[in-house]
């Protein structure tokens, strides 16, 4: 039985960091060039980021080879900046944006680059391991619009609820 219950443990763990059906992660991703601040333009809701405006995620490498990720948003109802750090490994080769994300130890969820601007990385199109989570992020506070209105259609064609997204205010307290 202990054997049984391990195994079912390890599948609900590892099913956590995985990527939707028909949803292909990019290949060419260069971890090095990732690294930094992102601003993000929109999100599908969920419980962690609700009423955070002003929403940055900021990348760094650390020693031992994983990506330190720091997420901040402004909570105007609190009135505070609210501040939550975490960790992602490549589930795949470096060269596929396929990662997953921690931020409480040892829950991993899925962190899919789907798509991104290869020349300048400027913009992505990131999902998490089902289509309740999507984000659009940005090097600036501003996406040009017909780049988001070119990922928005990408999330739709993909199955996302695109018609739930909320566009993130980005405002001068970054």
């Amino acid at each position: 039985m202990r054997k049984y219950l391990l195994a079912g443990l390890v599948v609900l763990l590892t099913s956590c960091a995985s990527i939707p059906e028909g949803v292909t992660p990019i290949q060419g991703f260069e971890v090095n060039r990732f690294l930094g601040k992102w601003y993000e333009v929109a999100r599908l809701n969920h419980p962690f980021e609700r009423g955070l405006s002003n929403v940055t995620a900021t990348y760094s490498l650390k020693s031992n080879g994983d990506i330190r990720v720091l997420n901040r948003g402004y909570n105007e109802r609190k009135q505070r900046w609210q501040n939550a750090e975490g960790k992602a490994k490549f589930v795949a080769a470096p060269s596929t944006g396929r990662l997953k994300v921690s931020f409480f130890d040892p829950i991993y969820g899925g962190y899919n680059i789907i798509e991104l601007d290869k020349e300048n990385y400027q913009y992505a199109l990131v999902v998490g391991n089902d289509r309740t989570y999507m984000w659009i992020l940005s090097r600036n506070a501003k996406l040009n619009p017909a780049i988001q209105k070119r990922l928005i259609r990408k999330a739709k064609d993909l199955g996302f609820p695109v018609e739930s997204l909320i566009y993130v205010e980005q405002g001068t307290r970054n």
